[in-house]
């Protein structure tokens, strides 16, 4: 079965992972698809992951988010969900949202707005993810595997072969869906979620000038955030939140100390 909208909650222990909701297998050409991907470990470094969005078949234009996490997946489970309205699309993990995707007029066709089904994967992506195609894939390790507990799907359920359900159809289930808690980012929620990408956001597409000279309609910018990227999108050079702040510190003090040397000098 397909969900024309829905929320898909679960707890995942894994080694190398992919979790997408798509409806390629239906669509071809113009697929629809929400995407939670870890991007491959080196051990001892953190893992990595990212979240990406495509509608209408948009794959020309990825939306990926990238982000470090704060704890190693493959030891314990973890809950990642993403909320899917036709309103907006929310990604969270351990209940913590860390992105949030609000339709508007101009994205058109690239919200994703078809019935989708759940995939969970793992796949070699060797030529991008892991330090951008740096490392590959050891398959001395072999078999991959990946375990999953207490999933949880609600949604308004679409047989896949009726690829344009009535609008009606979905309308009560829709309601019920936007008024959860998990549906709404309140500000305590909306505090977290901005702790989230200051310290662990290192790849926004928002923010990236060179793919995206004109940015993309659905980007909602915070110019403090964009202060800690380059125009390629990437955190700048030792770039975390915290040393960013604790550099602009130190320079506040730089500028008060020769401001105080040249009073100084003046009074002489």
């Amino acid at each position: 079965m397909a969900a024309a909208n829905g929320i898909e909650l679960f707890y995942l222990c894994l080694v190398l992972w992919s979790n997408q909701t798509s409806n390629g297998d239906v669509f071809e050409k113009n697929h629809d698809e929400l995407d939670i991907e870890f991007l491959g470990n080196i051990e001892g470094k953190p893992w990595r992951f990212q979240t990406n969005v495509y509608g209408n078949g948009s794959t020309n234009r990825g939306r990926e988010e990238r982000y470090n996490l704060w704890f190693d997946p493959s030891k314990e489970f973890h809950r990642y969900s993403i909320l899917w309205t036709a309103k907006n699309i929310i990604f969270y993990v351990d209940e913590v949202p860390i992105r949030e995707v609000v339709r508007n007029d101009a994205m058109g066709g690239d919200y994703p707005s078809k019935p989708m089904s759940l995939y969970a994967t793992i796949w070699d992506a060797s030529s991008w993810a892991t330090n951008g195609g740096k490392y590959k894939v050891n398959y001395e390790y072999a078999p991959f595997t990946s375990e999953f507990k207490d999933l949880v799907l609600d949604g308004c359920a679409i047989d896949p072969i009726q690829k344009f359900p009535n609008s009606t159809a979905c309308s009560e289930t829709d309601t019920w869906l936007e008024s959860r808690d998990y549906a709404i980012i309140t500000p305590k929620s909306r505090s977290a979620m901005r702790r989230f990408r200051q310290r662990y956001m290192y790849y926004s597409y928002c923010y990236d000038n060179v793919r995206y000279p004109i940015t993309p309609p659905e980007c909602a910018v915070d110019s403090n955030e964009k202060q800690r990227f380059r125009n390629t999108g990437r955190l700048r050079f030792g770039g975390s939140h915290r040393k960013q702040a604790r550099m602009e510190r130190a320079r506040r003090k730089r500028r008060s100390r020769a401001a105080s040397v040249s009073d100084d000098q003046t009074d002489m």
